[in-house]
């Protein structure tokens, strides 16, 4: 589970069929294999890790990678084919920057919205930010309400305007300097993860109108 409160921006600095490669320092900080790490929104799992310049995983414990002093180091996943299809993760490229968050601690403060990393779609940018207006598939639109939550490439959001075939979001410049939502121009696609509870409350009422 994530907040939809970027802590970085990472960069993708290899890629061999299904396994993805990118570059991070605080991520890492506290990081072992099997741990999951959000990118672009999106929930994938450590499976290798190293130090910067290392072509092979660190030896020993896992998470002495080289980054446990704030140091730059790397981290591999393996992206699914369900989840090329349901993301924009299988178009990343060697030196595009992605958004990484590391999951919620229950001691942490929720700031941004209950996330899970569980990608429902993919939008496109119509227009860029500050004003970020995005479309999106018109079925699932019912989730989208005025001042709601919703999560753009990783990024808690809330909604200006909810509209027939998307919505807009105001993006603050602090967003726009520590996320990939600054470098977003139009026709750029962004994975979209909408509330949850508003998927559970409609699963719940269709079942009561249902006679359940």
């Amino acid at each position: 589970m994530f907040t939809g409160i970027v802590e970085e921006l990472g960069t993708v600095v290899g890629r061999a069929g299904g396994r993805l490669r990118i570059a991070a320092r605080t991520v890492l900080e506290d990081a072992g294999l099997g741990d999951s790490i959000a990118v672009n929104g999106c929930c994938l799992t450590i499976v290798s890790m190293g130090a910067a310049g290392s072509a092979t995983p660190a030896e020993g414990e896992p998470g002495e990678a080289g980054a446990a002093n704030g140091e730059v180091g790397w981290w591999e996943a393996d992206v699914s084919d369900e989840t090329r299809r349901r993301t924009t993760l299988g178009e990343l490229e060697v030196g595009d920057l992605v958004n990484l968050e590391r999951p919620v601690r229950l001691a942490d403060r929720l700031g941004g919205h209950l996330v899970q990393g569980h990608v429902d779609t993919v939008g496109t940018v119509v227009v860029p930010a500050p004003d970020l207006r995005v479309e999106m598939d018109p079925a699932l639109t019912r989730y989208v309400v005025e001042k709601g939550s919703i999560a753009v490439d990783g990024v808690s959001l809330t909604v200006v305007d909810a509209l027939a075939d998307g919505f807009t979001v105001a993006i603050i410049p602090h967003t726009a300097d520590v996320t990939t939502l600054g470098h977003a121009v139009p026709d750029d696609r962004v994975n979209l993860e909408v509330d949850v509870t508003a998927k559970y409350v409609e699963r719940l009422l269709a079942w009561h109108e249902a006679g359940g």
